[in-house]
């Protein structure tokens, strides 16, 4: 071994042995990583029509994929063995193949032919995937930084909105309406041109893996994706394209329920909420009037509020609508469970919780003080 050159163990360079351990380990913990018992964004277990036929089209094109890799690696690893430089070739080149017309007609025609017949189902699966089934629920999602509102149409949805979490009824489709609007501006609500709303919008992605394949959210237009669950249960959604600080915390909950379980969820929540009988509670009634004094209603809904200090409504939404907020399991764009500690926790310092948030400090800028978060709390978690 000439001076300066690679340390040999064993006629090997010790950092190829690394690399080959590297390597080993890697793969390794690549098996033990796809052996998980329980993956609630697992795309290769679908609960749902959509999400079905996004996996009946990678179980065509993956064995394919696989065959095709195995192949060429092959004749690869063949072609550097069989024709590897020997000490006694000197410096006689190897055998051109440059010109062969057969050969070239081959290996074109082979991959234009697989890509083809690849191509048949493909295209099939996006069209039945892009069209809009008969008889869905409609619904229109809107993504904003950092988190996820669901607004029901027509009279069936009956005005209602929410966030975090989509409650759908099982064995009906639910056509989306996805649009990204800016998180500073007040959505005018429905589907529709959005001229202001999306100026300062970003780029999101909707994804629930077991129910449906992803979808971009783009500022400026209206996408659709068709969602369908076949049994109940909860399905774990987030924003799949980067879009700040927090998109690692933009999630979101699709809850699939019985037609009948859906429907009595859908009229309660179309019910405004109740004025604050101050006598009964009055801890309940001071934070009624904090949500105006500390300016929650300049950016969050509530139907049916009217302030106890001059009567004002709540109907702006720039942040979350939050009529029967306190039906919901998670709050912070469905980053945090929904309960008391976490809830002041997010009053007290949202870019603690959440950077990148756009919800301001309200203790910080003055708006509040330190004794008005547990009022304000008890009046939110009162919104049931």
């Amino acid at each position: 071994m000439r001076a300066g050159g690679p340390r040999l163990v064993g006629g090997t360079p010790r950092r190829w042995q690394r690399t080959m351990r590297l390597g080993v380990l890697l793969v390794i913990a690549g098996l033990i990583a796809g052996c998980a018992a329980d993956a609630p964004q697992d795309a290769l277990d679908p609960r749902g029509p959509s999400a079905q036929a996004s996996h009946d089209l990678w179980n065509i094109v993956f064995p394919i994929a696989v065959v095709v890799f195995v192949l060429v690696q092959g004749l690869l690893l063949v072609a550097v063995w069989r024709f590897r430089k020997r000490r006694d070739d000197g410096d006689e080149l190897p055998s051109q193949v440059h010109g062969n017309t057969r050969l070239e007609i081959l290996w074109t025609l082979i991959p234009a032919v697989i890509l083809a017949g690849i191509a048949v189902p493909t295209i099939d699966t996006i069209f039945d995937l892009a069209a809009e089934p008969d008889d869905a629920l409609q619904v229109r999602v809107v993504a904003k930084q950092y988190w996820w509102e669901f607004e029901y149409l027509d009279d069936e949805g009956q005005g209602v909105i929410t966030s975090g979490q989509l409650h759908i009824p099982t064995g009906r489709p639910v056509y989306l309406h996805l649009e990204a609007l800016s998180a500073s501006i007040p959505d005018p609500g429905g589907v529709g041109d959005k001229t202001g709303s999306v100026a300062q919008g970003v780029l999101h992605s909707f994804w629930v893996p077991r129910l449906a394949g992803k979808q971009d959210v783009v500022p400026g237009q209206t996408r659709n994706l068709t969602l369908e669950a076949d049994e109940p249960g909860r399905y774990e959604g987030q924003c799949a394209e980067f879009c700040g600080l927090s998109h690692s915390r933009m999630r979101f909950q699709v809850i699939a329920e019985d037609p009948d379980e859906f429907t009595a969820w859908l009229d309660e929540q179309a019910q405004p909420v109740e004025p604050v009988d101050e006598d009964a509670d009055p801890l309940v009634a001071e934070g009624e009037a904090l949500f105006d004094t500390a300016t929650c209603i300049q950016c969050h809904a509530i139907d049916g509020y009217e302030s106890p200090v001059d009567g004002s409504t709540a109907e702006l939404r720039i942040g979350p609508d939050l009529t029967h907020f306190a039906s919901r399991d998670t709050l912070a764009g469905a980053f945090l469970e929904n309960n008391r500690e976490n809830l002041a926790d997010w009053i007290r310092d949202p870019q603690d919780v959440k950077p990148g948030a756009q919800m301001p400090n309200l203790i910080e800028d003055g708006l509040l003080e330190e004794d008005e978060v547990e009022p304000l709390v008890e009046y939110l978690m009162s919104l049931e």
